[in-house]
């Protein structure tokens, strides 16, 4: 195993480009970003005075964590790692909870991340217990999701000899965060742990490992607080270039069809009020990602929705037939903008992240943007501010007028299934309307993430927890716990499938346990819905492997109701349209334990709209063979 050395987002800078046939202007990318860095206190936490005072590493494991400002972490103890759970036992400032298994543990972490804007921390052994956390790492590094995992690692004088539970943790999680450390003296653990919280969560966020050998742990050292580090070449960018925000200004108010293209940086930025001031100046219209989703209020007139494969008709379109995206935040995915070379052909880009590898990655931008959207916002506001006061606003009444069109013509909506099962649209429609804004709605993967995307309004951040760049099954009831952690006072509901639900189910006994009250609506069409869904429409209806056997008129193998009662939270299950608002008014109504919800409904309902994968986003279907009648619109 090697230590490496942090990577810096700046040196990544000149990455190439995805996209045939575009150049990264290397100069483009240098000229925006700004010579201002990110000044904040490297060592988090209150910064408290501690002299040094001899202590063993799994002590000032603990006692960092402490200094740091860590109140909960989620964890699974085993051989490894136990040196540090034994002083993790006597401490009175941090609540542990104790998982079911490490994956959950990981994606609880997430979870409460999400949440609270800090830091989430997980804790596992090594060799299986450190591999059970890399699908959450994995999907913490594509959300850009704060993390620290910590992990035990056997003994530095074995690591390389297969000893009894060893595995390269650093080696295999290496791809897949920001930074990776091995830490083989105990009087490296509080420096590498002051930079690992610092690393993950500035800049563009994201997880970071901390692997601890056992005799690291065991050994004594003298512990003081706080570190000195120092990370060479981690510098993150703050400020934008003011040229290029006064070029992006001139491009906005020279623009006849400007759309903002938000994506899930705005929500990590905490820049939700900065956005709203800058669109209502413009007067564009807004789409906000699948992980942008409540950082701009679906209620707000010039919300038109979601973009991408199941993105609203009007999102989809506007961004298609803009001039110019704003871009903020976001990182042109391929669920987003179907294929690239189609995708917004007629638009100038201005593009602003805090992460210059973003830049041009996939699409050439006109005027990028190095920098946090909470500083690059508000300096764009008043570009353009004083842009519009000199020269006037951009004129965009023909814009609004067709994109008004589309929004009447083609609303998103659902048609009653012809089963007569329950439609999983209205389901999840009455969770949002009955629980209200202040919830919070944790989706697992698949048809029911498309939907609680779609059918629930979102008005603020934070408000809306999915897996979106990875797509992981099982994310769901961990990452609601989590979330439950972080905001005990919020209703939090974990809206999943039968499948995914299966995956990860056993941190209902977490929850119970430790009085975590969420609510689970497990979303129950007897299948792997969104695989059942493409082979109705790309495989003849060929359901190979898709049926789970638990819904209507199944063996329902496993009873969710009963395992609901196994675990001890409250079993309902629900079968008519005329009983889903009472039974979730039940769930409402009951707080001092989990409750979980078995929703049987339709296996035939489908997700609208649609941008089949390898197609342009032009081809967007409203319902199976149905396309929008482009003519009447122009």
């Amino acid at each position: 195993m090697t230590k490496g050395s942090p990577i810096s987002p700046s040196l990544m800078a000149n990455k190439a480009p995805a996209k045939a046939g575009d150049t990264v202007r290397t100069k483009d990318v240098a000229a925006s970003v700004s010579s201002t860095v990110d000044a904040v206190n490297p060592v988090q936490g209150p910064n408290t005075i501690v002299p040094p005072t001899e202590m063993t590493g799994s002590q000032a494991v603990v006692r960092s964590l402490e200094e740091l400002g860590v109140t909960d972490v989620f964890g699974l103890p085993g051989g490894a790692i136990l040196p540090t759970y034994d002083p993790l036992m006597d401490s009175t400032r941090i609540n542990h909870i104790l998982v079911r298994h490490e994956q959950g543990a990981g994606h609880a972490a997430q979870g409460y991340a999400m949440v609270t804007g800090k830091a989430g921390v997980c804790i596992a052994t090594s060799g299986p217990g450190a591999t059970n956390l890399v699908t959450p790492i994995a999907d913490a590094h594509m959300d850009s999701v704060p993390m620290v995992a910590i992990t035990g690692q056997v003994s530095s004088a074995v690591i390389g000899s297969d000893a009894f539970q060893e595995a390269d943790i650093v080696g295999i999680t290496m791809p897949i965060t920001k930074h990776s450390y091995l830490v083989t003296k105990a009087a490296d653990i509080p420096r590498v742990l002051a930079e690992a919280f610092y690393i993950a969560t500035t800049g563009r966020p994201g997880p970071v490992l901390v692997d601890i050998t056992k005799d690291a742990q065991q050994a004594t050292t003298m512990f003081s607080w706080p570190p000195r580090i120092d990370i060479p070449g981690y510098r993150t960018v703050v400020r934008g270039h003011s040229k290029q925000v006064r070029e992006a200004a001139r491009l906005i108010a020279a623009a006849k069809r400007p759309v903002f293209y938000v994506g899930g940086g705005v929500v990590k930025a905490h820049a939700a009020a900065e956005l709203r001031e800058l669109a209502e100046l413009v007067g564009a219209p807004v789409t906000t990602t699948l992980m942008a989703r409540g950082v701009f209020p679906d209620s707000h007139p010039q919300h038109v929705g979601m973009p991408g494969m199941h993105g609203s008709v009007t999102a989809v379109t506007a961004l298609q037939q803009a001039d110019l995206l704003i871009t903020l935040g976001a990182r042109f995915d391929d669920r987003v903008t179907g294929v690239l070379s189609t995708f917004a052909p007629e638009a100038k880009v201005i593009h602003a992240d805090i992460d210059p590898a973003e830049i041009s990655k996939n699409r050439a931008a006109d005027v990028p943007i190095v920098g946090s959207v909470k500083e690059i916002i508000p300096e764009l506001t008043e570009a353009c501010r004083e842009l519009f006061a000199a020269e006037g606003a951009p004129e965009l009444e023909e814009w609004w007028a067709m994109l008004d069109k589309l929004r009447q013509t083609y609303p998103l909506g659902f048609t009653e299934p012809e089963d007569g099962l329950m439609a999983p649209q209205r389901v999840i429609q009455r969770i949002g309307e009955l629980t209200g804004p202040e919830g919070v709605y944790v989706a697992g993967v698949g048809q029911h993430q498309m939907w609680s995307a779609q059918f629930i309004k979102y008005e603020r951040p934070h408000a809306w927890l999915n897996s979106g760049g990875l797509g992981t099954m099982g994310y769901s009831v961990p990452a609601a716990m989590g979330a439950k952690v972080g905001n005990p006072d919020r209703v939090v509901w974990a809206i999943d499938g039968d499948g995914c639900f299966q995956m990860t189910n056993q941190e209902l006994a977490t929850c119970t346990l430790n009085n975590i009250p969420i609510k689970v609506a497990v979303i129950n069409n007897s299948s792997l819905g969104m695989v059942r869904q493409w082979q109705t429409l790309f495989y003849d209806g060929r359901y190979s492997n898709t049926d789970l056997h638990t819904g209507h008129e199944t063996v329902r193998v496993p009873d969710f109701v009963k395992l609901a009662d196994a675990y001890g939270c409250v079993g309902l299950r629900c079968e008519r349209a005329e009983d889903i608002d009472a039974t979730i008014r039940k769930a409402l109504e009951i707080n001092d334990r989990p409750v979980v919800i078995d929703f049987v409904v339709s296996p035939n309902a489908m997700v609208w709209p649609m941008v089949p994968a390898g197609v342009s986003n032009d081809d967007i279907q409203i319902a199976r063979g149905m396309t929008p009648a482009w003519e009447e619109e122009d």
